[in-house]
């Protein structure tokens, strides 16, 4: 399928790499021209402006940090209107670890608002090293990637999506349920930034079981 990868980071460099090799085409941008068409030679895809790439999709990939997210917005205007959009961000702080969205409310929820497309939250619970891997396996079981929205369509490309990474899809409900993932993030988020191994990050020794269990 088509893929508008909106965002030139570490997330959309992973996914999209990996989409790549699954055979999508895809189209990139980024506040930074030449990271974007880094990318899209590395994709064998295309770079263009937020607004090309929006168009060009069948579903988008939002992938900015929150601090960029008003000015993405902004210049996607409404070429996503009424599209599928995958977001895999998460609204939060790195000094006291909390969400920065406005209370009882996703960023899941206010991109779909601000766009007018179909959001899926989901890809928001590992770090880019989990992606990397090909499959993600862990104890001889494929990584289980929770993900949530409202629109059937949307929902189906996601779940292929995920797939596509050699993950499990597990639906967990309507958009609503986004403000959760994003909670848990930012539980995952403070343990990463305490020393966690992103690809273990919830793995504990035999002692610090004990400890939590004490």
């Amino acid at each position: 399928m088509r893929i508008g990868i909106l965002g030139a980071g570490t997330m959309a460099d992973t996914l999209g790499t990996r989409w790549a090799a699954a055979g999508h085409e895809l189209m990139v941008a980024g506040r930074t021209a030449s990271k974007a068409e880094a990318l899209a030679d590395k994709w064998g895809g295309r770079a263009g402006s937020f607004d090309e790439v929006a168009r060009f999709g069948e579903i988008a990939l939002i992938a900015v940090l929150y601090q960029g997210m008003p000015a993405a917005l902004s210049e996607i205007g409404d070429a996503l209107r009424g599209k599928p959009i995958v977001d895999c961000n998460n609204p939060v702080e790195t000094e006291h670890f909390t969400l920065v969205s406005e209370p009882g409310r996703s960023m899941a929820q206010d991109i779909e608002r601000a766009t007018g497309g179909h959001v899926v939250k989901a890809f928001n619970l590992c770090e880019a090293g989990v992606w990397r891997m090909d499959p993600p396996i862990f104890d001889h079981r494929r990584l289980v990637v929770p993900y949530c929205g409202s629109d059937s369509v949307a929902m189906d490309l996601t779940r292929s999506l995920i797939a596509d990474v050699g993950a499990e899809p597990l639906a967990v409900g309507d958009v609503r349920h986004a403000l959760h993932l994003e909670a848990m993030a930012a539980v995952v988020i403070s343990l990463l930034f305490g020393g966690r191994d992103p690809h273990t990050v919830f793995n504990l020794t035999d002692q610090s079981a004990a400890d939590v269990r004490r």
